[in-house]
């Protein structure tokens, strides 16, 4: 193995800390080699028992992109009614999404039913194949972000609804819909954070048995 230098280390430490969920988008397009650059890192990826599970959908069109955007209001809509008081007037004031400008939608699933590995380690732990589809999408995240792109990714969606819109196959799981494109700034600090919906614990705890 090729020997890694401090530098390298020191700079891939710092990718990670700027790797940050953004919210706030350039309408300006992102050029199709470096999109591509970002989504060929699938292919570095591991996955469990090889199976390559991911299927990527770019969401293009402005009917299936105006279907995932009334998805996340009407869905946003119920989660702030699930909060009361001075939490629920801080939710109300996140930027929980740029779908609006950002020039590109991706819509990653897990295919669940796929053939590929013949079942190693998913036999045993199915949710193995959507674990990699994460991880896939981190090195995809990584990546984008070392090209200056940001990546936002949307959780506040009803992924039945979504299925149904995109017209997604019987047996695709969704794991993440995700918002690329130049971020209109740049900051180490997470938004929810700025923001005082939730601080980042200062050391990570770890067990022992």
């Amino acid at each position: 193995m090729d020997e890694f230098s401090d530098d390298f280390r020191a700079g891939l430490h710092d990718l990670m800390r700027w790797r940050r969920d953004v919210r706030h988008f350039s309408t300006d397009p992102v050029d199709e080699a470096l999109l591509k650059q970002c989504l060929d890192t699938f292919s570095l990826a591991p996955s469990v028992g090889l199976s390559e599970p991911w299927r990527i959908l770019r969401v293009r069109s402005s009917q299936s992109k105006a279907a995932a955007i009334r998805n996340f209001m009407e869905t946003n809509a119920k989660a702030l009614d699930g909060y009361t008081g001075d939490q629920a007037k801080l939710y109300a004031s996140l930027k929980l999404s740029g779908m609006n400008d950002a020039p590109e939608h991706l819509a990653i699933y897990c295919d669940d039913s796929t053939d590929k590995g013949a079942g190693l380690g998913a036999a045993s732990m199915p949710e193995m194949r959507r674990y990699s589809v994460v991880g896939a999408v981190t090195l995809m995240w990584l990546t984008a972000r070392a090209l200056g792109l940001g990546v936002g990714w949307v959780s506040v969606l009803d992924p039945k609804r979504l299925n149904a819109d995109l017209e997604i196959p019987d047996g695709w799981t969704l794991v993440a819909y995700l918002c690329v494109g130049w971020p209109a700034k740049n900051t180490l600090t997470p938004e929810l954070e700025t923001k005082g919906w939730e601080v980042r614990a200062p050391a990570l705890h770890i067990e022992s048995r």
